[in-house]
C-alpha cells in the first residue's frame, strides 16, 4: 500500500542537544547587586568540576516547542482508547493532580524531620490503613517502588519468615499465566522458580500442584483474577495446599482493580499482597514511573517487614496523636529504598480512595468486570468471533484473552499486524503475545473509565480490519501508516539497541 508520508514522518525528531546552539540563553539573569564570592570559598575544592557541564544552550520558545512536539509523538490516555491487558491504563482523575500539587505536598523534602513532616506522616499512616482494609491484612508497608519490587519485598519477607524458623526452603511455585517479573523476582530472591500448569478453565490445573507441593515449597505466587482475566475457582483449596505444606501464599495484586471491594485477599488466605498504586489507584504511569508497589502482610508475617514502619503513638497531656518513623525492629528484612516511596503517589492514590469512598471502589470493579465482559461479547460476533476466539471463554473479569491463531492461518496476518492497523484508527494497540500459553494471544482490558460507545466502536474497528485483510492483507502486514514513525525493525532494535545519545 503506497501512502504519503506525514509531516511528523517527514520531520525528523531531534534531542535537546542536537537542537542546542553556543551562546543561546532561555533568560537573561541581571546583576546579583552584591559582591560574587569564589566557588572555591562557598563549595569543597574536591566537589568543583574541571570542565563546565555538557548542558544543552537554547532559547525558551524553541525549549517550549522541543518537548511540545515530542508530547505529540507519543500515544497517549487523554486523547485515545487505550486497553492495554494487564497495565490498567485508565483514566486518572484531575482531582487527584490537585492534591498532590498542593506545596504541602509538593515541596515537602524526603529529609525533613518526621516531627516537622506529620501531615505527610498522617496521610501515609492512612494510606496504609486504607489499603490494609481493601486487601483484607492488618499491616502495610508504603516502601516498595513498584510491583516488581513489591514481588521482591514479598520473596524476601518469606525468606525471612522461614529463617526464623528454622527452615531452609528452596522451591517457589508460580503458575504459567504469571506475570514475567514474578520468575524474575524469584530468582533475584535466591529461589528456583517452579511452573505450575494450567487447567482447561483458566485456573490452576490443581493435579500438577498437589504434585509439586512439598516441604522445600517457600511460596506460591499467583495472580488472581490471573493474566487471563480469570478468578481461580479453587482458590481456598489451593490455600490449604500451601499452608498445610507450610509455605506463604503470595497474591500479586497487579489486577486488584477487578476485585476492590468485591473480594479481599486476605479473605481467601493470602499472607502477602502487593498493590500497584499506579494502576489500580489512579497514579498515572508509563515510561518507567513512577510507580508504587506497597505490601500488605498477616500477623505472622509482620515482624519482618522494612524498616522504618510509619507508626501512629498516642500523644501525652491531652495532644493529639504522634506519627514517627519505626526504626526498631529487630527481625525487619531492612531498608528497601530511599526515603519512604514516591510520596506523590500516595496523595494520589488516598485522595482517589476518599473521592470514591468504598462503595465507589466496589462500583470501580464492577464497572471495570462489566465493561470487560460487554467488549468480550462484542468481539464474539461477526469477523472477530470467527478469526479471534476466546481464549478460555468463560466470565471474565478486568480483562480478557483473545488468539489471533486463526486469523493467522485464514487471513494471513498476525496478531502483531492487526496491533499495528489499530493505531490508524486512533486506538493504542492491547498487550499481544502475552500470555505465553496463547497462541497469538491478544489480551484486551477496556478498565472501568471508558464509555459503550468507545467499546462499541474499538468492536467495530477490530470488524473493519479484519474485512480489509480478507481483500488486502498487506494492508495490515504495512501498518501503521498515520503515526510518527511507521513500523521499526523490532528484531534489530533487540539486537542492536542504541539507548545512548552521543553529546
Amino acid at each position: 500500500m503506497s501512502v504519503a508520508e506525514t509531516s511528523m514522518q517527514r520531520d525528523r525528531a531531534q534531542t535537546i542537544y542536537e537542537k542546542s546552539k553556543p551562546g543561546r540563553r532561555a533568560a537573561a539573569l541581571p546583576e546579583a547587586g552584591v559582591p560574587a564570592r569564589p566557588l572555591s570559598e562557598l563549595i569543597p575544592e574536591r566537589l568543583l568540576r574541571t570542565e563546565p557541564p555538557r548542558l544543552p544552550e537554547i532559547a525558551e520558545p524553541e525549549i517550549v516547542r522541543h518537548y511540545n512536539r515530542l508530547s505529540r509523538r507519543n500515544f497517549d490516555l487523554d486523547t485515545g482508547f487505550y486497553p492495554l491487558g494487564s497495565c490498567t491504563m485508565k483514566h486518572n482523575p484531575r482531582l487527584n493532580e490537585r492534591v498532590a500539587a498542593l506545596p504541602g505536598h509538593a515541596r515537602l523534602h524526603p529529609a525533613q524531620e518526621p516531627v516537622r513532616a506529620q501531615g505527610a506522616l498522617e496521610l501515609m499512616y492512612l494510606l496504609q490503613e486504607s489499603l490494609a482494609e481493601i486487601c483484607g491484612l492488618p499491616h502495610v508497608s508504603l516502601q516498595p517502588s513498584a510491583g516488581s519490587h513489591g514481588e521482591l519485598a514479598g520473596l524476601l519477607l518469606t525468606r525471612a519468615y522461614h529463617a526464623d524458623r528454622g527452615e531452609d526452603r528452596h522451591l517457589v511455585l508460580t503458575p504459567d499465566t504469571a506475570h514475567g517479573t514474578n520468575p524474575a523476582s524469584v530468582t533475584m530472591a535466591g529461589y528456583e522458580v517452579v511452573k505450575v500448569a494450567t487447567n482447561e478453565r483458566g485456573g490452576v490445573e490443581m493435579d500438577d500442584l498437589r504434585e509439586k507441593v512439598s516441604e522445600d515449597v517457600a511460596c506460591l505466587m499467583l495472580t488472581n483474577p490471573n493474566t487471563l482475566g480469570l478468578f481461580d475457582e479453587n482458590i481456598e483449596e489451593i490455600a490449604s495446599l500451601i499452608h498445610e505444606a507450610g509455605g506463604t501464599l503470595y497474591y500479586d495484586g497487579a489486577n486488584l482493580n477487578a476485585v476492590m471491594g468485591q473480594s479481599r485477599p486476605g479473605d481467601t488466605g493470602f499472607d502477602i499482597v502487593h498493590l500497584n498504586l499506579h494502576k489500580s489507584f489512579s497514579q498515572p504511569h508509563g515510561g518507567g514511573g513512577p510507580g508504587a508497589g506497597p505490601i500488605a502482610v498477616s500477623e505472622r508475617i509482620e515482624p519482618y517487614l522494612p524498616r522504618p514502619q510509619v507508626v501512629r503513638r498516642d500523644g501525652s497531656n491531652g495532644s493529639g496523636p504522634l506519627y514517627e518513623l519505626d526504626h526498631d525492629r529487630p527481625k525487619s528484612i531492612g531498608r528497601l529504598r530511599g526515603f519512604q516511596g514516591n510520596f506523590g503517589v500516595f496523595v494520589r492514590s488516598y485522595a482517589y480512595i476518599l473521592s470514591l469512598g468504598g462503595d465507589g471502589l466496589a462500583e470501580a470493579s464492577e464497572t471495570a468486570v462489566l465493561n470487560a465482559n460487554y467488549l468480550k461479547q462484542r468481539l464474539a460476533e461477526g469477523r472477530a468471533g470467527e478469526h479471534l476466539p476466546v481464549a478460555f471463554d468463560r466470565h471474565c473479569m478486568h480483562e480478557f484473552v483473545l488468539s489471533g491463531a486463526p486469523m493467522k492461518k485464514r487471513l494471513g496476518i498476525k496478531t502483531l499486524d492487526l496491533a499495528k492497523r489499530l493505531l490508524d484508527f486512533g486506538f493504542h494497540p492491547p498487550t499481544v503475545y502475552f500470555p505465553l500459553l496463547v497462541d497469538e494471544a491478544l489480551m484486551i482490558e477496556p478498565t472501568e473509565t471508558e464509555t459503550k460507545e468507545t467499546l462499541d466502536f474499538f468492536a467495530e474497528v477490530v470488524e473493519q480490519i479484519l474485512a480489509e485483510a480478507e481483500e488486502e492483507p498487506e494492508i495490515a502486514r504495512g501498518a501503521p501508516y498515520s503515526t510518527p514513525v511507521r513500523r521499526l525493525d523490532e528484531v534489530r532494535a533487540t539486537r542492536q539497541p542504541v539507548v545512548r545519545q552521543p553529546l
